[in-house]
């Protein structure tokens, strides 16, 4: 379907919202999970705009259509959405919410699918359409089941365990320590949506969607630790031997809000205050449940990686370093080569290539995420995939960015490198410098014990701010172990967020620059939150991969910022030295010279 195809599919869902006296429709990006990444036939917010980014929602009125998108997506929505069908907004800055209470009709009636939004936007929601006098209405039946001919059907991919030795800890002492943990917050039950928290407390790992080893899947967990797992059995297949389910009640996903209902009635239920979906918590209330909101336990817990999972994170970085560093070696030759042949190397070409060497590498199962191959003013769309329609080539004249990440049986990656195989423009070395300064100000941060992640965010915005820039993203975020790339609770963000960095914690630093139309750059590493000394924690960068110096000032670096930049780069060629193909040697040795030696040798 191309950008000019939804007018059709809109007419047909404002004709479902004639028949069933309704004057608009919420249409969230999220599942039944609130997934980052849907399975294509939870995708519905694609369906109806093209947008394919992985945060947003619409409203389909009547007469108008508008679609709501965090900064990542501001570029990126203009070019897959048909302007003359969706006004753009801002996910955050002018939020949903506010509009209808500035904009919605007296009388209007909204329709929204209580367990596609969570308890906390959904409350937004009624009160934005209470100030106009409006009303959100609660469906009692899909519409896309209607309106949606060719629906795809819901997933059925295989599940596998994770074996306790990977995992650090057996399902079974999981379990344990969580239920003690509900029993103990005085509930007696703790109702879990997320497909990736209970794929973590049962060491299983699922593929229901690619990239995201996450069975779709609902869980109940009693304080008494008896525990009902919701889920399509077909996706366990015929030998349940190799999985911990030991006193696990299997049931089908169809049954479970009808089981939250005879499991809550009367009690104390723990339901996660940001994630559970509102159409859960009003089945608890409907029960005579009363609701403890939290952040759910298994999100903390599995937040702290064991030692056996710190070790396959550090384990696996290794192999995607030597992959990546390979890929950047052959670019760096590949590019100027297909020049001078008149065919350039493109966005798609580098992507497989990349994919290529990780597929080489002991434990890669498959991408993180889609790799973001972005050349010239596509790097601009922060979230940017490359297709046959934009696929652009990759030349000297502006930076590539690369942000790519892989799935081991041990651990998940995520890095971003942005390189320049040609000379840059002063505009570009002031930008990258920035961003590079901005990168490792908060590498090298070290704080104190107890610190929260919208506490160290501007270390990384200051020296961008000084040059009069910014990026409208987030500085990180935590990532899990074969799990979501983008795991919560931890973020770094100007927002606030209340969790305590400590030992044991995966985070990313991604800085970033993006000027619409000309280029994007952003450096990213993965690292590991470490004690250092008393009271205090540093970053350990887990990645290894030359970051490239072409755009940077160096008169601009202080001391110690060069320092930082020698060492790491020291550091990344022991561990890749005798692993890097022997035609690639001196790309490596090249890239991980002193920065003083690289400006010479450039010059």
């Amino acid at each position: 379907m191309t950008i000019n195809d939804r007018a059709p599919v809109l007419a047909a869902l404002r004709g479902w919202l004639d028949a069933s006296a309704l004057d608009g429709l919420i249409v969230p990006r999220t599942d039944a999970h609130q997934s980052e990444v849907t399975a294509p036939r939870d995708d519905c917010l694609r369906y109806i705009s093209g947008f394919s980014g992985s945060a947003g929602l619409a409203l389909v009125l009547q007469d108008r259509a508008l679609i709501f998108v965090d900064g990542r997506y501001q570029v990126q929505v203009r070019q897959e959405v048909d302007r003359s069908l969706f006004d753009v907004h801002h996910l955050h800055d002018d939020p949903l919410d506010r509009w209808l209470g500035q904009h919605a009709q007296r009388g209007w009636r909204i329709g929204i699918d209580a367990m596609l939004v969570g308890g906390s936007l959904y409350d937004r929601l009624v009160t934005g359409c209470a100030a106009a006098h409006a009303e959100l209405v609660v469906l009692e039946a899909d519409p896309f089941d209607a309106v949606w001919r060719d629906r795809p059907p819901r997933p059925l991919g295989a599940i596998r365990a994770m074996p306790p030795q990977v995992a650090g800890e057996t399902a079974a002492h999981k379990r344990a320590r969580i239920a003690e943990g509900i029993r103990q917050r005085g509930a007696a039950l703790l109702v879990e949506t997320l497909p990736d928290n209970i794929a973590w407390l049962l060491n299983v790992r699922g593929s229901d969607v690619p990239m995201n080893p996450a069975p779709h899947s609902f869980l109940l967990l009693g304080a008494d630790n008896d525990l009902e797992w919701f889920v399509d059995r077909r996706k366990l297949g015929n030998d349940l031997d190799a999985y911990e389910l030991g006193s696990v009640t299997v049931s089908p996903p169809e049954r479970f809000l009808d089981r939250l209902a005879e499991a809550t009635a009367e009690k104390t239920v723990v339901i996660d205050a940001d994630f559970a979906p509102q159409g859960v918590r009003a089945v608890v209330l409907a029960a005579g449940g009363r609701i403890a909101p939290q952040t759910s336990p298994i999100t903390l817990a599995k937040a702290m990686k064991t030692p056996a999972e710190l070790q396959g994170f550090r384990d696996c970085h290794l192999e995607d370093g030597i992959a990546v560093t390979e890929f950047l070696a052959w670019l760096s030759s590949e590019v100027s080569a297909r020049e001078q042949k008149g065919h350039p190397l493109t966005e798609l070409e580098a992507e497989a290539q990349l994919m290529a060497f990780r597929k080489e590498r002991a434990g890669f199962l498959e991408s993180s995420f889609r790799t973001i191959s972005a050349a010239g003013a596509n790097a601009a769309m922060c979230h940017y995939a490359a297709s046959a329609d934009t696929n652009a080539p990759i030349d000297t004249v502006a930076p590539y960015l690369v942000d790519s990440g892989g799935q081991y049986l041990n651990g998940t990656t995520d890095l971003t490198r942005t390189v320049m195989l040609g000379a840059p423009t002063e505009e570009m070395k002031i930008a990258y410098t920035a961003v590079l300064k901005g990168f490792i100000s908060l590498m090298s941060t070290r704080f104190p014990v107890g610190t929260q992640g919208h506490q160290l965010d501007a270390f990384a915005r200051r020296p961008l701010w000084d040059a009069s820039l910014d990026y409208d993203h987030g500085t990180g975020h935590s990532v899990g172990h074969n799990l979501l790339v983008h795991e919560y609770p931890h973020r770094f963000d100007r927002k606030p967020n209340l969790h305590v960095l400590e030992p044991g914690t995966i985070m990313t630093v991604e800085p970033g620059y993006y000027k619409q139309g000309a280029f994007g750059m952003r450096i990213e590493n993965q690292v590991e939150v470490v004690a250092d000394g008393p009271g205090f924690c540093r970053f350990a960068s887990l990645t290894l991969a030359p970051i490239d110096l072409t755009m940077v000032d160096l008169d601009a670096l202080s001391p110690g910022e060069i320092a930082f930049l020698d060492d790491y780069h020291v550091r990344v060629r022991e561990a890749l030295l005798a692993h890097i193909r022997p035609q690639n040697l001196a790309f490596l040795l090249a890239q991980t010279r002193p920065a003083v030696e690289q400006r010479e040798a450039a010059r």
